[in-house]
């Protein structure tokens, strides 16, 4: 596949990723009543089986174990399975809890988490441009904060977590293939889920049947529904640039805002709109400087014939 191909797949696989985590909100309300906590273990569960059926379909046992055989990629990749897991239950609590507007502020708020981690960890320096972007998009989050009397984890959470995720996933080597990278993440994040699903259920009960046959089907489904983003995510990581990522994450976070604001009907008062407001401002800073960035890129010299 030469580079145009492999960049235009990649390009889909992003979009297709994005648009279809923007409407698992829509989703997750089949799950109404059921823990929180709870429902993220039946999910790492559900995952853990979709992900082993995968591998036993496509045989691809011989590529999981060539890339478990590498400690640098294993470890990485249970890195990446926590810092998922911390992004999955954020999303979920989020959900449940009625809070699809915060769960969508995180996502937007992902790309300038993805430009100060550039800085921390890969060296990168920021242009006066980007510099005022993550400026403005920490005041919206202020002036949330000072509106509402209390900090946005839900949100934040979400966008830290994710962050991390893209930044781990960028640092894995060329031969880990996506559905090992998914099997793997997967298993090493289920110890922790498998806890927190117990504790909840210490507490409070079973609560799987909370919301009737339905609940119990889209939770068995959950396991599929967290799987083909993911695997498509994983394969857009791998071929094209964070630039690309970029742009087609807005996707997410504009369908799920859409479906907090005008279809469940969550407050949005004009502090909040504000807030808003101020974050899409700087995601448009952030994308006129991915723009001009690209732009004076200097494009290769046609083959001579």
């Amino acid at each position: 596949m030469g580079e145009p191909d492999r960049t235009r797949a990649g390009i889909g696989y992003a979009v297709f990723a994005y648009a279809f985590w923007g409407v698992v909100p829509v989703y997750v309300q089949l799950m109404r009543g059921i823990d929180g906590f709870e429902l993220i273990g039946w999910r790492l569960v559900a995952s853990v089986v979709v992900a082993v059926a995968l591998v036993m379909i496509t045989r691809g046992w011989a590529r999981l174990a060539a890339v478990a055989r590498s400690r640098r990629d294993l470890g990485l990749l249970s890195l990446a399975g926590l810092t998922v897991l911390a992004n999955w239950t954020a999303f979920v609590v989020g959900i449940l809890s009625d809070r699809v507007l915060e769960t969508s502020l995180g996502y937007f708020l992902n790309p300038l988490v993805s430009v100060v981690l550039a800085v921390l960890f890969l060296g990168e320096r920021l242009r006066p441009l980007q510099w005022t972007a993550v400026a403005v998009g920490a005041v919206g989050v202020l002036v949330m904060v000072v509106a509402y009397g209390e900090v946005p984890w839900v949100g934040l959470t979400v966008a830290v977590s994710f962050g991390f995720y893209g930044l781990i996933k960028k640092r894995l080597s060329g031969e880990v293939d996506a559905l090992s990278g998914f099997t793997i993440e997967t298993v090493a994040a289920l110890p922790a889920a498998l806890v927190m699903m117990g504790v909840a259920i210490a507490l409070g009960g079973v609560t799987l049947g909370a919301n009737g046959a339905v609940g119990v089907w889209a939770t068995a489904g959950f396991g599929l529904v967290t799987a083909v983003p993911l695997l498509a995510f994983a394969a857009a990581a791998r071929r094209v640039s964070l630039t690309a990522l970029a742009f087609t994450q807005y996707l997410a976070p504009i369908i799920s805002f859409l479906f907090g604001a005008f279809v469940m009907h969550e407050p949005m008062p004009l502090e909040r709109w504000i807030g808003f407001g101020l974050v899409w401002a700087s995601l448009v800073l952030v994308s006129i400087e991915l723009l001009r960035r690209r732009m004076r890129r200097p494009r290769p010299e046609p083959a001579a014939a």
